[in-house]
Order: C-alpha cells, then structure tokens, then sequence
C-alpha cells in the first residue's frame, strides 16, 4: 500500500480554522489523475493540490509542478492553493525557496510567491476584460434588486487565469443578501466564458487607509471563504475602472458570512493605459498533517 504526506492549512489567515483550508498533498507523481480527483473529493474542501516534485534544475527553470482539483473537476488556476501550497514548500522543502520566492508550475503557467514574514504574494497574469453585464440580469440571477449595485461600476468578466464576473454593490447590507441561483446563473456566465459571480462591496471603515471591501463567492450550491483568483480580478476591474488607485494596497474581508474570515491584500497598477503586476497577499497557518494509503 503506497502513502503519500499530506498537509492541511487555513489560507488568508493568521488563524487556526478560520480562511479557506487547503490540502496539499505532496509528491503525489505516478497519480494517475483520476486518483487525484477521488482524493480531492474525499478531502471535500474547495480545493485541494498536489505537489509533483521533479529534477532540481527543472524546478529552478520552471517552478514546482503543482495540480489543482475542486471536488467536481481540475481548475488551470486558483489563488488560495497557489499561496498555501507555496507555504507548505517553504516550510517542508526549503530548497524551493529563492530569493524568498517560490514559483509554482501550474496548469496557467509559472506564478510566483514572494514572502515578507509570515506573508506571502502571488503575482497573477495580467488581467482580460471581457463582455461587460446587463445590471438588471446580473441582479436577478443573484437574488439582489438592481438598486442594489453600484450604477457606475457595470458588472464585467475578467480573468486572471480564472475567469470571473465581477459585481459591485453599494453596500454591505446589500453583500449579505446575496443569494445566486447557481442553476441559472452557470449556464448565464458559461456562455460568457466566465465561471461564477465575484461580488464585492465598499467597507471603508475596515482599513486604516480606507481602501477596504467586503467581498463573497458562491458556488457548487456553497460559498467560498477566500477566492484568491477572482481577487485578483477584483483588483484589476478596480484599477482600471478607477475605484482604487494604482499601487495601491487593498484590504478585502470575505467569508465573514460562513464563520471564516479571510483578509486578503490586493494592488495592481495602470500604466500605459493598461493594468498589470496584480499582486494578492495573504497569511497561511499549517493546521494538520498526515498519511494518505493508497491501494
């Protein structure tokens, strides 16, 4: 019976059980990926990665190889098993780190994660945009009136490697009254090219410098604590709209609704006209180790 180590950490977090957990399991090479899938369903968290070490000069050219897998399916890119991951290799395999970075090999390409203390920061691909939304539809599929979304800030796809459709509200009172209807909604945004809703509202009070937000995503008939691609998204859409100044830091709350909180750290610039060096940052607490056997 093979075994294989696994590692469970909260993600956007200094905090034990709150953020978004992660599985990462390591050295996970010869997995066929069906295996893979079975594993990340039996974890049932909202992602789970598998680490496939290869020759040290392979990884010093191209990063650490690195899957992702929801319980439904394998994803090109997700932001909070890019963070986690790379902080499990910083503390488990330290030849990794370079220059106090870690690059990953995901499916989108080579990110890297850049760590200053406890906190670590992905750099995303430079932003999409794509079709901009009808307000009224958008509202509707979310279980929202269209009062409730801000009138000058028109819902719109954008990826960052995850496609997504940003959406935003005039207030937290409106974010805690999302309620999407995923069956209308998936096929709505599939059409699109986008995945699922990011809905985001002003919470100016939360940071010190003002540039504060609350934020939710609801999926798979759930809700995702953290969602460190779309928030990328979310950082670009603001930028390049406007609603946050380029370079700034932004501080994003999500998950407060489900009893996990999750602070995310968001900056991205405009130059030339165009956005690019998206940056997401976060804390990442180990929670959990052990064994996998395998038949």
């Amino acid at each position: 019976m093979a075994e294989l180590e696994y590692f469970v950490v909260d993600v956007f977090t200094g905090t034990p059980f709150e953020g978004n957990p992660l599985a990462v399991v390591m050295n996970s090479c010869g997995l066929k990926t069906e295996q893979m899938q079975a594993i990340a369903q039996e974890f049932n968290l909202s992602e789970t990665s598998f680490v496939e070490r290869r020759g040290a000069g392979v990884e010093r050219a191209e990063g650490v190889r690195v899957r992702i897998f929801t319980t439904h399916e394998e994803l090109n890119f997700a932001g909070h098993p890019t963070l986690g991951t790379a902080t499990v290799l910083k503390l488990e395999a330290p030849e990794t780190v370079r220059e106090n970075t870690v690059t990953l090999a995901l499916n989108v390409g080579a990110v890297p994660v850049r760590f200053e203390g406890a906190r670590g920061t992905m750099t995303q691909r430079d932003p999409e945009f794509g079709a901009e939304l009808d307000p009224a539809e958008v509202a509707q599929l979310a279980g929202l009136r269209r009062e409730d979304l801000d009138p000058h800030l028109r819902p719109q796809v954008v990826s960052t490697g995850t496609a997504f459709a940003m959406v935003v509200l005039r207030s937290v009172e409106a974010l805690q009254r999302l309620r999407v209807n995923q069956e209308e909604a998936t096929g709505f945004l599939r059409k699109l090219g986008a995945r699922w809703f990011y809905v985001l509202a002003p919470a100016p009070g939360q940071s010190q410098s003002g540039a504060g937000w609350r934020a939710r995503m609801q999926f798979y008939g759930g809700e995702d604590p953290a969602t460190g691609s779309a928030a990328g998204c979310a950082i670009s859409y603001l930028v390049q709209h406007g609603a946050a100044a380029s370079g700034e830091t932004v501080h994003v709350r999500q998950g407060v609704e489900i009893g996990r909180p999750s602070d995310l750290f968001l900056s991205a610039r405009n130059e030339a006209a165009r956005v690019r060096d998206v940056r997401v940052g976060g804390s990442t607490v180990p929670v959990a180790k052990g064994r996998l056997f395998l038949p």
